[in-house]
């Protein structure tokens, strides 16, 4: 049986190309639902299901005042909540089964609004003249596949109809597969690991899959955290174990992999629960050394080169003073179980007695702190070895089982 694509764009400036990418649908046996995001008109190429007019009213503005103000960066910003509403609203009415759209920065941005507005699983292709670069912005924590359009979406010619056609292809058949069963639905905890927490974190998932729980392991990379959290937001999380919150370093000490200032906030929202520890909270993470700021540099920072293109650099007694004051904020607006696991022989492989990392003043700083500012009724464990060790696996996944009772 075939499925319906919601076919999503400018059809005011890209309406040929859209024609063609819709006709590539339908020869795979499928069916399509247009929606005009383009401000300044439509097409007669094919048939629309939702206008532009409808876009920008869900987006909250006249379409016709959006005309007469022409402010593109207004129109912009109503296109892109109008677009994700739409998608939203038509997606819980089960109207379609896929989305894909196409164009430059601009129509990317509008189209991927919508992409992200969907749960994960629902087939998202994207076509875009951004896709090589950061596409950070327009995939955000969804599974959004960027298609590179090679040239500018911009006429039917030998490379788009090649490109357009496989786009074409990719989301009808993305919709056409089921993904198999699973023979029971588990309840699901998430857990954050990172190099050096993972003889830590690999433990933690063996024993409480034996427990019977299914264990998603999210990579503290970032983007990694901010999925993490996003996926907790949507309700698909039965608890967190958060053994590596490393990217808090990031986010004080301006790394790369900063998850922004949501990071550990989910979980206390919908009243999950969370077993926090100070994972990797030993280091700030950047780039290649020659990309390290020389503000970092100048004051004399202790770095380590874990790859050609990671170097670490080792958080102070401040910055780590900053993350305990944070965690201990984040834990006390949490409205359901919470408690602290806290290694005193270090938080990292590089925190380990004798290594390069191992800094027990600026550790303590950060527990000291996490005690200080923390709601008297929240646990906190501190264990005398270090993260990796099996004795802090075995508490964490006893720790997590009886949060998860209290829940019950």
């Amino acid at each position: 049986m075939g499925k319906t694509i919601l076919m999503m764009g400018a059809f005011d400036t890209k309406g040929a190309e859209y024609a063609f990418l819709r006709e590539q649908i339908l020869l795979r046996g499928d069916t399509v639902l247009a929606v005009n995001t383009g401000v300044m008109g439509t097409t007669d190429l094919f048939p629309v299901g939702v206008e532009a007019a409808e876009v920008a009213k869900a987006g909250g503005a006249d379409l016709e005042a959006l005309r007469q103000r022409k402010d593109r960066g207004e129109a912009m910003k109503v296109m892109c909540a109008g677009a994700a509403a739409v998608a939203k609203s038509l997606y819980d009415q089960k109207r379609f089964d896929g989305i894909i759209g196409m164009g430059g920065t601009g129509g990317t941005t509008v189209v991927t609004s919508a992409m992200r507005a969907l749960p994960v699983g629902v087939p998202k292709v994207c076509v875009s003249t951004a896709a090589s670069g950061d596409t950070s912005p327009y995939v955000g924590t969804k599974d959004i596949t960027m298609a590179p359009s090679i040239v500018d979406v911009a006429g039917i010619n030998r490379i788009s109809r090649l490109v357009i056609s496989r786009a074409a292809g990719a989301v009808c058949g993305m919709a056409a597969m089921e993904p198999p069963k699973a023979a029971s639905d588990k309840p699901i905890i998430t857990a954050s690991m990172f190099g050096n927490t993972t003889e830590c974190v690999n433990a933690c998932a063996d024993a409480l899959s034996k427990k019977g729980y299914e264990i998603l392991v999210f990579h503290a990379t970032g983007t990694g955290g901010k999925t993490m959290e996003a996926l907790v937001s949507e309700g698909l999380v039965d608890a967190v174990l958060d053994i590596t919150t490393t990217e808090w370093a990031d986010t004080v000490c301006g790394g790369v992999f900063d998850a922004g200032p949501d990071r550990l906030s989910a979980p206390g929202r919908l009243g999950l629960p969370h077993l926090i520890s100070p994972g990797c909270v030993d280091m700030a993470n950047f780039g290649p050394v020659a990309t390290v700021p020389q503000k970092h540099k100048d004051a004399g920072r202790l770095f380590y080169e874990w790859n050609p293109s990671v170097t670490l650099m080792r958080t102070n007694i401040e910055e780590n003073r900053k993350m305990g004051e944070v965690f201990a904020r984040k834990a006390n607006e949490a409205k359901g179980p919470v408690a602290f696991l806290i290694p005193l022989k270090g938080v990292s492989i590089l925190d380990g007695d004798g290594q390069p990392f191992c800094d027990r003043a600026a550790d303590q700083a950060m527990f000291d702190a996490i005690k200080a500012n923390l709601r008297k009724d929240i646990p906190v464990v501190e264990m005398d070895c270090n993260i990796n060790e099996p004795p802090f696996a075995a508490k964490a996944v006893e720790m997590m089982l009886e949060l998860i009772a209290k829940k019950k």
